[in-house]
């Protein structure tokens, strides 16, 4: 629907300025960044859709000259150039270069449509057009304004430089290069465009152009469980080469110097370098301020550039990376998957929650359009006037909306139209980042991967981290293991549902066969331990076979859904994507048998067996959580980590955002009695390496064949309070003796932190 505009004789140019810009006052930003080129961050580049005209009523015969004049002149600005264009007052390849000079720093084209013609009441081969014109600046919003043409009739001296095309409709889609297709210019009947800079911008003077400057938003923070700051804005040397200071021989050696200080691979950077722009300042590595290495003998390096800035960092570089993620140069993955938000040259979430709250992090960028003079000061658009609508981006016209700030509202001296950044909003976490620090630090030289995650009573997840030889994975919430005789755990409550208890007798032999296949203890299982032994007995030691022979007692959906009560195989709003488990309910013979000592096809992570811990020390089954839903939008991406994702048909999956679980059958005085069943394991069986934190310190022990056997995983579980632990190592010895001393080490931390607060 077309917008009315009063068309009147071309006034003589006031002193003031007249340029025209949408939007509404709103308080203006500080952070900036140097004027954009094409493909800046923040800014949109957006093809625009069909020129032609908007007016409510065909024109009459007699005024389609005038129509498909103006219907000319939009596809062919808007395209770029307006060769074909019957022109007077200029020659049509320089009214095409005033067009390209003056928009040069606009990142995108306009969509541009015919808002109105009308032909002089008082001069019949006089008309007016009014052109409308949108540049989609910004992913939600587009600069628009209005201008005003003058078309005459039979003036001596109209040129074109070339035929025009066949005549166009006004819904004909511009071409993508420089003039598109129009009237033939018999169809004109003599009429031309008289031109001035003012088709361009409304009392634009020659020489002045547009420039465009993107506003950076702020990028949120990560915090932790007490408001503090995990990531945050940290002093940071970027250190690379600088190709204005050398030339390119020079720059190709500043490039392999500079590689081989930072063990780099010199070859790879010298290209890099050398394939940048000739006056290119390309980064070679971003150091804390913090970091050993000596920047300045760096900077010593000619052609060498130390620029001092800030960056998005954690206190550590691995200090919960693999859940954080990291903040960088948005890769092309990203920017396609991110539906126009994210723009080649941004700097965004790589990984982790940096990745998956993006959207949130990040903000939205502003930008602000002025008109500078020839020597690119600012000119004074105090005196315009503002078209009062601005709207979206794909929208040429609508009604009056927020988020534009004009000239005429007050704005900055050359300011023809803003919108301001909006920066990003916090994220919290669960994290105790004290705990968090204790076990990374636990973790540090560990050769394999390895986790540590407590989960509270509440669901809190305390701490969840990874030894960095997991290669960057999240081992803590998205390792996929046999989690072994921590699975005893499960094995007991179906069994304590059948009627056992803790002093029920069970027997344990050296070996016993279960559909054809012989199952063992572990080789230094204590012979004390064998024959008739209670429950209470085979928990501690954790005989397998006393486990595995009550496979005719407890079938496998008993035990599938003793486990779901513990929190195994059950999805939980976590806030990342992780794997929560996972046990067939559809085991029989063999792989049931092995499913009571948690092997055969079940699976956990370092995350699952936690939240185990953790729901027998609540009471109930708890559901962790690590992002505070309360602090935290939808996630930027719901897809999960493919390396996280259950390919099983099992319960377990990998989602930020979970579907609701059945409800959990675990009694008060179910889980009683299996603390009490862990604690024997503390005071009198496997776990003793634990007993001298006394207090009311439980455990369970486990150790997992995988592979041709000769490897194991090594698991401890732990309950003090209302906190469970869980501490995995993926290639160990028994689960005492490789995680048991992680673990202890860990609880002495939580109790020592506990009392200081």
């Amino acid at each position: 629907m077309g917008l009315q505009h009063e068309a009147t004789d071309r006034p003589e140019r006031p002193e003031g300025r007249r340029a025209s810009a949408d939007g509404v006052t709103r308080p203006r930003g500080t952070r900036t960044r140097a004027m954009v080129a094409l493909g800046t961050a923040g800014l949109v580049l957006v093809v625009a859709g069909c020129t032609g005209s908007s007016s409510k009523e065909a024109p009459t015969p007699d005024d389609a000259p005038i129509q498909a004049l103006a219907d000319q002149l939009a596809s062919s600005l808007q395209g770029g150039s307006v060769d074909g264009v019957p022109l007077v007052g200029t020659d049509p390849a320089d009214a095409t270069a005033e067009r390209r000079a003056v928009f040069a720093a606009v990142p995108v084209r306009p969509a541009i449509t015919v808002a109105d013609v009308e032909r002089d009441p008082d001069h019949e081969d006089e008309a007016t057009a009014t052109l409308r014109w949108s540049w989609p600046l910004l992913a939600d919003r587009a600069w628009t304004y209005s201008t005003t043409v003058h078309l005459e009739q039979g003036t001596a001296g109209a040129t074109a430089t070339r035929t025009a095309a066949p005549a166009v409709t006004s819904s004909a889609a511009p071409s993508s290069g420089g003039s598109s297709g129009g009237p033939h210019e018999a169809d004109l009947d003599g009429w031309a465009v008289r031109w001035d800079p003012g088709v361009l911008l409304d009392g634009l003077a020659d020489g002045e152009r547009v420039t465009v400057e993107a506003l950076a938003a702020q990028r949120g923070e990560i915090l932790d469980a007490s408001g503090h700051a995990i990531v945050e804005n940290r002093a940071v040397h970027v250190v690379g080469v600088d190709k204005t200071l050398v030339g390119a021989a020079g720059a190709r050696a500043a490039a392999r110097s500079l590689a081989a200080r930072l063990d780099l691979d010199p070859a790879a950077y010298a290209k890099q370098v050398a394939d940048a722009g000739d006056k290119a300042f390309v980064a070679a590595l971003t150091l804390r301020a913090d970091d050993p290495t000596d920047v300045d003998a760096l900077a010593a390096i000619r052609g060498v550039r130390v620029v001092d800035s800030t960056m998005a960092l954690a206190p550590t570089h691995d200090w919960a990376r693999p859940l954080l993620g990291t903040v960088g140069p948005a890769t092309a993955d990203i920017v396609k998957a991110s539906d126009g938000r994210v723009q080649a040259g941004d700097t965004t979430g790589i990984s982790g929650i940096e990745k998956e709250y993006d959207a949130q992090l990040s903000g939205t960028p502003g930008v602000v359009v002025r008109l500078v003079d020839a020597d690119g000061v600012s000119v004074d658009t105090s005196a315009e006037t503002a078209d009062p609508t601005d709207g979206p981006a794909d929208e040429a016209s609508s009604a009056p909306t927020d988020g534009g700030t004009d000239a005429a509202a007050g704005a900055t001296e050359g300011e023809l139209f803003r919108v301001d950044a909006a920066d990003g909003t916090p994220v919290s976490l669960t994290l105790d980042s004290a705990l968090q620090t204790d076990a990374e630090q636990i973790l540090e030289g560990q050769k394999v991967p390895a986790a540590i995650v407590a989960v509270d009573a509440k669901g809190n997840v305390l701490a969840a981290a990874s030894a960095t030889a997991g290669g960057g994975l999240s081992t803590a919430t998205t390792g996929r293991y046999a989690p072994g005789s921590t699975f005893k755990l499960a094995s007991s409550l179906a069994l304590l549902r059948t009627g056992a208890t803790p002093s029920s007798t069970l027997t344990c032999e050296p070996s016993t066969t279960q559909s054809g296949k012989s199952f063992r203890n572990d080789p230094d299982y204590p012979s004390s331990g064998l024959g008739k032994i209670s429950l209470r007995t085979a928990f501690a030691y954790s005989c397998n076979t006393a486990f595995v022979s009550q496979a005719a007692k407890i079938d496998q959906p008993a035990l599938a859904a003793a486990a779901a009560d513990l929190g195994i195989g059950v999805p939980s709003d976590l806030g990342v994507p992780a794997f929560f488990g996972s046990v067939p309910a559809d085991s029989t013979g063999t792989d049931h048998a092995a499913s009571l000592m948690g092997q055969g096809r079940v699976e956990a992570s370092p995350l699952t067996m936690a939240t185990v811990a953790a729901s027998v020390a609540a009471g109930h089954r708890v559901s962790p959580v690590l992002v505070d839903p309360k602090s935290s939008s939808a996630p930027a991406t719901a897809a999960p980590d493919p390396s996280s994702t259950s390919s099983s048909t099992a319960s377990g999956t990998a989602s930020s955002t979970a579907p609701a679980a059945a409800p959990s059958k675990l009694t008060a005085t179910e889980a009683k009695t299996l603390r009490s069943l862990m604690r024997s394991v503390v005071t009198d069986g496997t776990g003793t390496v634990l007993e001298p934190l006394g207090g009311d310190v439980a455990a369970k022990t486990g150790t997992a064949q995988y592979g041709d056997g000769s490897h194991v995983h090594a698991w401890m579980i732990a309950t003090t309070g209302d906190v469970g632990v869980c501490v995995f190592v993926e290639d160990g010895s028994y689960g005492a003796t490789t995680a048991g001393p992680l673990l202890k080490t860990f609880l002495q931390d939580l109790a020592r932190d506990r009392t200081a607060t």
